[in-house]
């Protein structure tokens, strides 16, 4: 599966978890009610993932979490936020080139219609 399949998979569950829930809630339940959700859809999604940074030619952990990582290729940042804000953005890039993803979701709960909320985000410095 390439990422533009499984981020249509992604945003079906986004969207089945916000018609339930509704917004308001704290991202950390929108982020475990939504790697349920992709769970159940057969999807391997990894939780808090670390970020890895080489650094003088060693491995090291960057220290960072990316919220959910699906299927090794689609990161997924969750807030539950009224204003998301550009540096929300740059996090999910800096994911991205750290675990070497193509694509990247930035998914604000907080808004009442999901559809808004959305952010595609996608790596310029290559895989």
């Amino acid at each position: 599966m390439d990422e533009n399949e499984i981020s249509k998979i992604i945003m079906g569950a986004a969207l089945g978890v916000h018609e339930v829930l509704g917004p308001g809630l704290l991202a950390s339940t929108y982020e475990a009610f939504l790697r349920s959700e992709l769970m159940l859809r057969g999807l391997d999604v990894k939780q808090r993932a670390g970020l890895p940074a080489l650094y003088r030619k060693a491995l090291r952990d960057a220290g960072g979490r990316a919220d959910l990582l699906v299927e090794d290729k689609v990161i997924i940042e969750i807030k539950s936020t009224s204003h998301p804000g550009d540096s929300h953005l740059a996090r999910v890039s800096t994911d991205l080139r750290l675990l070497r993803c193509r694509m990247g979701l930035l998914i604000n709960f907080n808004v009442n219609q999901l559809r808004d909320g959305i952010e595609s985000v996608f790596n310029d410095y290559g895989v």
